[in-house]
């Protein structure tokens, strides 16, 4: 059996009829950057977020980006996140003129330890990204208290968290900004790169629309130098059509997640990466932690299932960073989760038979190597 690693030609099939047409009309409308579609999306995705204002973008990594500039986070300023995320987290930071803090996970979760946060302010410390992993929201009310009593900006990272829950609070909707990725493997996915900014504060909002549009606050009338960071009529289509869907297909992550679990329960020396009793997790990915991690992967590959690896390198220990003079042993949970965790295949289409033929897989070779 096949089982691929994600399968977005299936989801196209379940909009390829509705699309078709939309598309049409974008073309001969002749209106691709920004306009009615994008306007739409942006009061859309709003509300399916519960915010009152919503940026599109031309990527999370933007939106992370533009949300600390516009908050005035720059050169001299410190930001506190995580070392188990992808790059763009601390990109978005640097390219800001600001410096990357680190603090270390915690080891059920993968997100944001508040326990040692505190600890890493220092008087430079001006915001604190969070990351919802894996669709996963981290623990927001302790992470939140510390930022309000010592006047942090929180910006949330919930590029993988499309429709996640907190405590009933929708994830990218606690802090002061809530970034979003629409990377076409994400829940709620572009047919391009694409993301968006949700905020309650109107001067972020406007702020973020300045800096996506080369500094225009209307045409040719530039009060401050900006980017070319705006999201276009096309991916605004596809994203609007996807997010009518996108609670069934987080619904049907969280059901295959489960199915996951309960298969796993049985199977020796294989720990998923937890959902805390807090949260609602989507289910970007479904990452599992073995200690021969490498031969597993080897194993299932050979059984023709895709798997991911999600992140195999701390970001303290890239050679992007190798200037900051971390070593290994500063963060020794991200660093024992980044050997191993292995990501199984997990989409919203995936089949319980699928699931069922990748677990025992899985159990073949850890019942074999005991």
């Amino acid at each position: 059996m096949h089982v691929p690693f994600l399968d977005l030609k299936t989801q196209y099939r379940q909009i390829e009829a509705e699309l078709t047409p939309k598309l049409h009309e974008i073309m001969a409308a002749g209106a691709f950057i920004g306009g009615p579609e994008v306007e739409a999306f942006e009061a859309e995705f709003a509300a399916f977020c519960e915010s009152p204002h919503c940026v599109g973008l031309n990527s999370g990594t933007d939106a992370l980006r533009f949300a600390l500039m516009a908050a005035g986070v720059g050169p001299g300023d410190e930001v506190i996140t995580v070392p188990h995320t992808f790059i763009a987290t601390t990109e978005a930071i640097s390219q800001a003129g600001a410096v990357p803090v680190f603090v270390d996970v915690d080891p059920r979760t993968c997100t944001l330890d508040p326990a040692r946060l505190e600890a890493a302010v220092t008087a430079k410390t001006r915001a604190v990204i969070p990351v919802h992993l894996y669709g996963q929201p981290a623990d927001m009310d302790p992470i939140l208290d510390i930022a309000r009593r010592r006047n942090l900006l929180v910006v949330e990272d919930a590029c993988q968290a499309h429709g996640a829950l907190y405590k009933g609070r929708t994830a990218g909707c606690m802090g002061d900004v809530g970034c979003f990725s629409f990377y076409p493997g994400k829940n709620l996915g572009a047919f391009g790169d694409a993301g968006a900014a949700v905020t309650t504060d109107e001067r972020l909002a406007r702020r973020m629309r300045m800096l996506r549009d080369h500094g225009q606050r209307r045409k040719y009338f530039h009060d401050i130098e900006g980017y070319n960071g705006r999201l276009d009529a096309v991916q605004a289509a596809v994203l609007r059509l996807k997010l009518k869907r996108l609670a069934g297909w987080n619904q049907a992550r969280r059901d295959n997640a489960a199915c996951y679990a309960r298969l796993l329960a049985g199977v020796p020396g294989v720990r998923a990466v937890g959902e805390a009793d807090h949260s609602r997790s989507v289910y970007h990915l479904y990452v599992i932690l073995v200690e021969d991690r490498d031969g597993l992967q080897q194993h299932l590959a050979q059984k023709d299932i895709g798997t991911g690896l999600h992140y195999p390198l701390p970001l303290h220990l890239q050679q992007a960073y190798a200037h900051r003079g971390f070593k290994k042993g500063d963060f020794p949970v991200t660093e024992r989760t980044a050997e191993t965790l292995l990501s199984l295949p997990m989409f919203a289409e995936l089949t319980h038979e699928q699931i069922e033929y990748v677990v025992d897989s899985i159990s073949e070779y850890m019942n074999d190597a005991r």
